[in-house]
């Protein structure tokens, strides 16, 4: 298990920086379950990038900092945005079935989201994600230098200090083969972690099972600053149904004309936001929370019955075909929606490189912190992100001398202290307490009190978490829910820190606007570097 590169995760970022390495480079592709069972999969909407000439970086890059609630990094927003439209060929080259359009200029259909102000939004009808990443994953699984360990969890980064190594390195990572029950040793002088975001820290979320912060929470506790991780993206629009398990409902349903409508029918985005409809995700998300609780509802309807039924079939066959399993024709009737947690704005602290603060890890796409999304991210910018920066991430690489790593074999896991667990209900009911109080602690709105009471318990639950882990073998479940408790604590200490109500981050207690925007960099064992409190410290 000695590879040039090892990368954690196997969504758009893992595969981006996979592809633009093999070539000169012997990489480990590691995938926490099947290959196509994360996020990036069940992306629907599509990639943002300036592709008309009607648009223009400036346009996109305004759009970016405007939804960012003043806290984007325009260094890091222009260069992801200029590189839009090299990511979006090199995407088309390699196969992607973007949906054609022949009066557009570049052949493929655009859409608008909200926040954008041009159609800019590229995509595969309204499943954009699962054709990017099937056809990614057929050409990583037929590339020559790209080895695919799928049902591998990362455990933790194997670092200099772990090793009693002089200076700040890792050197690669431990990972549980779940198949075979056995963990193994993975050694690299290049470790990137791609392993997304953190939506299963709250009890309703869209992401899949597997987006459990595992990669913010590894670089946490191997010595890394992480950022801004208070803001938290609810998705306005998850399909409200007894037995739809977290089913996006894209932002473009929005774009082409659906309209949000109390269960009576009375619209009521306009008395919330100028734009209504196409306002970004953080105020359509309060504007639903208020009028459910307003009106003590369960749930809004989004409505594009409207449009003729064959506009439906053509840009939404997914949610169609999705919505009528539920017994919902959405050419007929609207679709009944809540918010649910969907995207992790903060991450790990890198450049514009996927560099972080230890030689040899990197981290791209969701798990990381570029700048690209401030304090609310702009719609369909997330897939551009994972696509440039995983090219630059590989670019880094290949322009790296050989450095320090350790040459002698990594010593194995250590399990001769540890014991098979006959307590796994201490397991399930912490997993069970942890996302049912963050939902209700720390969710859309929030208030000192809820994040006083939720910082106090989460303490005593890592302690609970952290001694389980200590005594027994590791687990899927085990490593999951220490991972989250970890991520969660995070998201609520930056949420303590932040005296002011911005973008994503809501606060009954404080809800004006700081005249200055600072980001909320946390770092272990030291107090944060900055941030945007009151001058008395926590």
């Amino acid at each position: 298990m000695n590879f040039d590169a090892a990368i954690v995760g196997s969504g758009l970022a893992g595969l981006s920086v996979a592809l633009n390495l093999a070539d000169t480079h012997r990489v480990v592709l590691i995938a926490k379950r099947a290959m196509d069972e994360g996020a990036s999969d069940r992306a629907q909407g599509g990639i943002a990038a300036v592709l008309d000439s009607a648009d223009s970086v400036e346009n996109h890059v305004g759009d970016t900092l405007a939804a960012g609630g003043g806290l984007c990094d325009e260094t890091a927003t222009r260069y992801i945005v200029e590189h839009g439209r090299q990511a979006i060929e090199w995407l088309i080259a390699q196969g992607v079935p973007f949906t054609k359009d022949a009066a557009a200029e570049l052949g493929f259909h655009l859409t608008r989201e909200g926040g954008h102000s041009h159609r800019r939004i590229i995509h595969a009808a309204d499943a954009t994600g699962h054709a990017v990443i099937q056809t990614l994953t057929e050409r990583a699984r037929s590339h020559p230098n790209i080895t695919i360990l799928e049902d591998h969890h990362a455990i933790d980064l194997v670092t200099s200090d772990s090793l009693g190594l002089p200076g700040r390195r890792c050197h690669g990572l431990y990972a549980l083969d779940l198949k075979n029950d056995r963990t193994v040793t993975i050694q690299a002088p290049h470790t990137v972690l791609a392993t997304g975001g953190a939506g299963k820290v709250y009890l309703y979320t869209t992401n899949p099972d597997t987006a459990t912060g595992d990669g913010i929470a590894m670089a946490w506790r191997a010595g890394c600053r992480v950022a801004n991780m208070e803001f938290i993206q609810f998705h306005p629009t998850c399909l409200f149904h007894p037995h739809a398990k977290s089913f996006l409902i894209s932002e473009a349903v929005r774009g082409e004309g659906g309209i949000l409508r109390l269960p009576d029918g009375t619209r009521f985005m306009p008395s919330h936001d100028a734009r209504a409809e196409l306002a970004p995700r953080d105020v359509v998300a309060r504007a639903i929370d208020f009028e459910i609780k307003k009106h003590g509802i369960d749930c809004v309807h989004l409505d594009i019955s409207h449009q003729p039924p064959r506009f439906i079939e053509e840009h939404f066959p997914t949610i169609l075909a999705r919505c009528r399993e539920f017994g919902i024709d959405i050419t007929k009737a609207p679709i009944p929606v809540v918010p649910a947690a969907h995207y992790t704005c903060g991450g790990v602290v890198t450049d514009l490189a996927g560099r972080a603060d230890l030689a040899g890890l990197y981290a791209v796409g969701e798990a990381a912190c570029t700048g690209l999304h401030g304090a609310n991210r702009l719609a369909s910018n997330s897939l551009l992100e994972c696509l440039v920066i995983g090219r630059s991430t590989a670019e880094a690489i290949k322009e790296t001398p050989p450095g320090r790593h350790a040459q002698a074999p990594l010593p194995q896991w250590d399990e001769s202290r540890v014991s098979d667990s006959d307590e796994e209900v201490v397991v399930a009911h912490n997993w069970d307490e942890l996302r049912r109080m963050m939902w209700n602690y720390v969710g859309i709105v929030r208030t000192d009190k809820r994040l006083e009471r939720a910082q106090h318990r989460l303490a005593l639950l890592r302690e609970e978490i952290l001694e389980y882990y200590a005594n027994f073998r590791v687990t899927r479940d085990l490593l999951e829910l220490r991972n989250l408790v970890e991520i969660a604590s995070l998201i609520v200490e930056g949420a303590r820190m932040r005296r002011e109500s911005r973008g994503l981050h809501y606060s009954r207690d404080w809800p004006d606007v700081l005249p200055k925007a600072l980001p909320t960099v946390l770092a272990p064992g030291r107090e944060r570097d900055q941030g945007p409190s009151a001058p008395e410290k926590r």
